[in-house]
């Protein structure tokens, strides 16, 4: 909006010089530039909002499959249709913080 509000203060210098007809025009114009300006930042303003909503809702997508896919490993364990111990090497793989590790009784590294 600073270069909106630059052109408005030359276009009211501007004013001046013309004279009254012509500063009627000119003030309606700075005016109209003014609000263009405010509707440009309010734009902005709802696709920051429209991208951090998409944004929100794929991590909380991607959250919820990984909870059904892990959901899924335990009850195949559960039921013997999984080997307990291919998923304890997955585990011993793949967790590398220590508050993870404990969480599936895993020593930390």
């Amino acid at each position: 909006m600073a270069a909106g509000c630059a052109r408005c203060a030359a276009m009211i210098r501007r004013l001046d010089e013309v004279g009254t007809a012509g500063s009627r025009r000119l003030a309606k114009i700075a005016e109209l530039e003014a609000k263009l300006g405010q509707l440009k930042e309010r734009q902005q303003a709802v696709e920051a909002r429209r991208r951090a909503l998409k944004s929100r809702r794929e991590r909380k997508a991607d959250t919820r499959r990984k909870i059904l896919v892990g959901a899924i490993v335990l009850a195949k364990v559960e039921h013997g249709e999984m080997d307990r111990a291919l998923l304890g090497r997955w585990l011993e793989q793949g967790l590398v913080r220590d508050d993870d590790r404990a969480l599936f009784g895993l020593v930390a590294r």
